[in-house]
């Protein structure tokens, strides 16, 4: 029995073309049902399926992921997830745990080095694995089927990737990004109003700001993947402004002879190891999203030149904005100030631009707001596609039947955003997404180096000196190791117990295929309350 149902018993005759056009999913072997509660695909005869594929390429609309995003959009999408709040948020903490103003510039000169030849990697992998999910699609390229790994462990990084991408780093980021949105449109607009409130009423409408932004982002993602655009390259173009005005700013100061803070060097250096990766931590946190276009591959017009191409725009762009955005703070700005600060552009805007300075934080808040669309756009399609893989659930993969968006998968990353919100403080979330992230990096690193052997075969467009991906593995080791070792705090062993928890899962319901038998029904509430079906499997079609 299929789990996917009309939508309606009287189904107009314009759905039942698009519900009839649409290729249900099987497996690799094409035909073999899968019924594990986490994915349940149809089994269609072969003859009756070539010939509703012969319909849909002629004359009927697939309920389908299009290609919308063209070179332009996909350096926008880079800008867009790249520059959030981290590089308004984190410099304090760079600069606090590197403990010098030059040592500090090393780190963020560094860490644009590290993001972009990380994302020179990533660009192979999207060549040779042609399909949205970045690290979750090269997972199971690179492992699912090879001959000398165990069936329980080749799928085993996948799944543990999405598990916690997903379910939790992810909609934390998000959460972060949202929270750093409300800081900064609080207390502008606070000030500009004159109002005072209590710390308890403070605290209480900055959350409910953060919510219905979060609710806002949702809504837009839902709706459609143009409006997305639109949206994500209006907001890119102001990131670059408001960058540029920090800039601008920064620059006056050098030229009026404001050079007494970053004229400190390397007073005051600290040599802790554990200080210094928790300074990468927190500037690699500012540069993260380099991987952003290969999560979306499947809505990239031509791929295999705009994923690089875009990569070598964006990237190095936005390692020369925060480079010299760190110098304009710290010309402008004291040690103490920036370490102390709540929020630092808003203190850099009020001691530099006067009476417009309320502009700056309203930008930053813009800036946050936007990484936060775009971060939770990029995670729904790496839901979208676990879905349609059986890494979660069926209705994940399913698009809606009119706006074409997986509309399940974005509802349930706001809901977990909105979760996060009510519970996360931002420099605890930062250190712990940012710890689970580099593993994942790691093992990317690892699948692009197995597939050098498996898939050697496979026309490469781009491909990067092996030495890259060796280093960008050890620096991950590093990241994820040093932590543990130094400092075993609360939320790394929480972060170690979420993914054992994630394997407990996936034993349970993927390998062993034992699921709640009402998993049938919740999929056909899904699809009647979202309106969605089925999606056609995009990862081989042509550019």
């Amino acid at each position: 029995m299929d789990s996917s149902i009309p939508l309606n018993p009287d189904e107009t005759a314009e759905t039942k073309t698009i519900s009839e056009s649409v290729s249900f999913l099987s497996d690799e072997k094409g035909g073999e049902l899968q019924k594990n509660g986490v994915a349940h695909s149809s089994s269609i005869d072969a003859q009756k399926k070539s010939e509703e594929k012969g319909k849909s390429n002629d004359d009927a609309p697939v309920v389908m992921l299009r290609r919308e995003l063209g070179l332009l959009s996909a350096v926008g999408l880079i800008v867009s997830v790249m520059i959030g709040s981290g590089i308004f948020v984190s410099p304090k903490r760079v600069l606090e745990n590197s403990g010098s103003v030059s040592l500090c510039l090393i780190l963020w000169a560094s860490c644009g080095l590290i993001s972009y030849i990380g994302a020179l990697a990533f660009a192979e992998l999207s060549t040779v694995v042609q399909a949205s999910g970045a690290e979750y699609a090269c997972f199971q390229a690179a492992f699912t089927n090879h001959p000398r790994i165990h069936r329980f462990l080749a799928q085993l990084p996948s799944f543990t990737y999405i598990w916690v991408i997903v379910l939790l780093v992810r909609p934390a980021e998000v959460a972060i990004l949202v929270l750093a949105f409300s800081e900064y449109l609080y207390t502008p607009v606070i000030d500009l109003l004159g109002l005072y409130l209590s710390p308890w009423r403070e605290f209480f409408l900055k959350k409910l700001i953060a919510l219905l932004a979060i609710s806002l982002i949702t809504f837009i993602n839902i709706m459609s993947v143009k409006l997305f655009v639109k949206i994500q390259n209006v907001i890119s173009c102001l990131k670059i402004i408001a960058c540029l005005c920090v800039i601008g700013g920064g620059m006056y100061g050098l030229i009026v002879g404001r050079t007494e803070n970053i004229s400190r060097g390397f007073e005051g250096t600290k040599t802790n190891v554990k200080d210094l990766v928790l300074a990468f931590y927190n500037g690699l946190w500012a540069f993260d999203g380099w991987t952003s276009v290969t999560v979306v591959t499947e809505e990239i017009r031509n791929p295999n030149k705009n994923i690089p191409r875009s990569i070598s725009i964006g990237v190095p762009l936005i390692t020369c904005l925060y480079f010299m955005m760190n110098v304009a703070y710290m010309t402008i700005l004291s040690f103490d100030e920036i370490v102390s600060a709540p929020a630092v552009a808003t203190l850099f805007a009020e001691k530099l631009f006067g009476p417009v300075a309320f502009l700056v934080p309203l930008a930053v808040a813009l800036s946050s707001f936007g990484c936060g669309l775009s971060v939770q756009f990029g995670v729904s399609r790496l839901c979208f596609v676990a879905g349609r893989a059986g890494h979660m659930l069926q209705a994940l993969s399913f698009i809606h039947v009119r706006r074409l968006t997986p509309a399940p998968a974005v509802i349930l990353q706001g809901v977990l955003s909105f979760a996060f919100i009510l519970i996360g403080q931002i420099n605890e979330l930062i250190e712990f997404v940012s710890f689970l992230i580099w593993i994942f990096y790691g093992f990317a690193m690892v699948a692009l180096l197995v597939m050098r052997k498996t898939k050697a075969d496979v026309p490469r467009p781009y491909k990067v000196p092996t030495i890259i991906p060796i280093f960008i593995l050890m620096v991950a080791i590093v990241l994820a190791v040093v932590p543990l070792v130094l400092s075993p705090a609360p939320q790394y062993l929480g972060a170690v117990g979420f993914i054992l928890v994630g394997i407990a899962v996936f034993y349970v319901c993927v390998y062993k295929n034992r699921c709640p038998s009402f998993m049938d029904k919740f999929t056909r509430f899904i699809q009647c309350l979202c309106q969605v079906v089925p999606a056609e499997k995009t990862a081989n079609r042509d550019n």
